[in-house]
């Protein structure tokens, strides 16, 4: 049985990053693996999946949200797809939030990190910290230090206002992004301590 056939009756003909029917292929997982085990370094992808892997300046960070769902899959091949794909995306957020659930055993993290996927760039450099210094984080809540006027929505924030959700501004570790009043503002960072 050859290597597509094989991959075509694992994945059931479905695209095993984003599970689309059309235009499939074998996609080998870089980097190639001292193993006889082919079948076990392809995965099947479909050409949506395919062009945005091969281009990363085609990106469509909401096409790959299906990671959602092929993260919980047992095939090493597709858990390595899957790390270095959130891995890329991670500045969007969401992609975090699953890095942080997606268990992968010490043979298959070093797959998917020989690449050098993930390593430099500004997502592992910068740090968002509040007035106290403690390290902020996606998704925290956090208290207002002192009254904050709103430039362009009328109102005053007042002190103490808890602000839950946090989003990280990824390139300036002095912003942090909050819903307030039903608004979405930026805030620094100095003006605020996180909430236990």
């Amino acid at each position: 049985m050859s290597i597509e056939k094989e991959l075509h009756a694992r994945s059931n003909s479905s695209c095993e990053l984003c599970g689309a029917k059309g235009e499939l292929g074998v996609y080998e997982v870089p980097p190639s693996l001292e193993s006889s085990d082919d079948e076990g370094r392809g995965v099947l992808i479909c050409g949506t999946c395919g062009g945005q892997i091969n281009n990363p300046e085609t990106m469509d960070a909401n096409h790959w949200r299906c990671l959602n769902d092929s993260m919980w899959s047992q095939t090493p091949a597709v858990q390595v797809m899957v790390w270095r794909m959130l891995t890329r995306l991670r500045a969007e957020g969401w992609p975090q939030d699953l890095l942080d659930k997606l268990y992968l055993d010490d043979e298959t993290l070093a797959w998917a990190q020989a690449t050098g996927e993930g390593e430099g760039g500004t997502e592992d450099t910068v740090k968002h910290v509040d007035s106290n210094g403690a390290v902020l984080e996606m998704g925290d809540t956090v208290t207002l230090i002192k009254d904050l006027n709103v430039k362009g929505a009328n109102f005053t924030a007042k002190r103490g206002t808890a602000v839950r959700g946090i989003s990280l501004v990824p390139d300036n570790p002095e912003h942090i992004e909050g819903r307030i009043n039903g608004q979405q503002i930026v805030i620094l960072t100095k003006f605020v301590k996180k909430s236990n």
